[in-house]
């Protein structure tokens, strides 16, 4: 199934090296409106987190019919 990204949370607390806002806003500006292919919600945060290097704490999303 093929998923779009409208809004997500990363977990930057956990990072050995801080992100400056401008570095965090790059990250988010990378995943938000992004399509995916997963085959449900959770491998999405999964394949998304994988990606990013940072877990989610939030996210939402939409199913893309094709």
């Amino acid at each position: 199934m093929q998923y779009q990204v409208t809004a997500i949370e990363f977990d930057f607390d956990n990072d050995l090296y801080p992100l400056t806002e401008a570095e965090m806003g790059d990250v988010y500006d990378d995943y938000i409106g992004t399509f995916w292919e997963a085959d449900d919600g959770d491998d999405l945060v999964e394949e998304i987190t994988n990606a990013a290097g940072f877990c989610i704490k939030s996210i939402d999303y939409h199913h893309v019919l094709k």
